[in-house]
């Protein structure tokens, strides 16, 4: 059997979170982003996706074959 591929997003900070509330702040925390233009990869979950809805935002997500 072939193993199946496994999707990653790659996930890159662009806006400044000054403003916004700190449930957005800590959302950003929380997907591993220190710095406005850091990028980090996650695996393609729905707790992720819903990560990245919240704070659409601020991020960029792409999806990345792994």
């Amino acid at each position: 059997m072939a193993k199946k591929k496994s999707k990653t997003l790659c996930i890159t900070w662009v806006k400044s979170s000054i403003g916004y509330s700190e449930r957005q702040k800590g959302t950003i925390r929380a997907l591993g982003l220190r710095r406005l233009g850091h990028s980090v990869e996650h695996l393609d979950t729905p707790v992720i996706r819903g990560m990245i809805e919240k704070v659409g935002h601020l991020v960029e997500a792409r999806e990345v074959e792994a």
